[in-house]
């Protein structure tokens, strides 16, 4: 009984000092409230939610998403049997998917300078 006494004050007494130790010498400043937030995207959660937000970066994220799906529907495509039909709906679903990005381009969705 004593030796586990003894144990569980060791390892209460280590934890205290690695504890102690790690909060000494954490490089983090309590002022910088940008890092510290859960969210680095330069807004404050404190503040108002409705603030202006760059709608390229929304089609930036459109854009993605769409391409997400598209592996999703493009992978069980390729897993199943190879026949005809699989072939047709593949080389068609990426063609409309080539003429989507092609559009995208020539409206100027896909650079940052304009």
């Amino acid at each position: 009984m004593i030796l586990i006494l003894v144990l569980w004050s060791i390892i209460f007494i280590l934890v205290s000092v690695m504890l102690t130790l790690s909060i000494i010498i954490n490089k983090k400043m309590m002022i910088d409230r940008e890092k510290s937030s859960p969210f680095e995207c330069g807004f404050d959660p404190q503040n108002s939610s409705r603030m202006p937000f760059s709608m390229r970066f929304f089609i930036i994220t459109l854009i993605f998403l769409i391409f997400d799906v598209e592996i999703a529907l493009l992978l069980p495509m390729n897993i199943l049997s190879i026949n005809f039909t699989v072939g047709v709906s593949i080389i068609l679903f990426v063609i409309i998917l080539l003429v989507g990005v092609l559009y995208e381009w020539k409206e100027g969705a896909l650079s940052w300078i304009k």
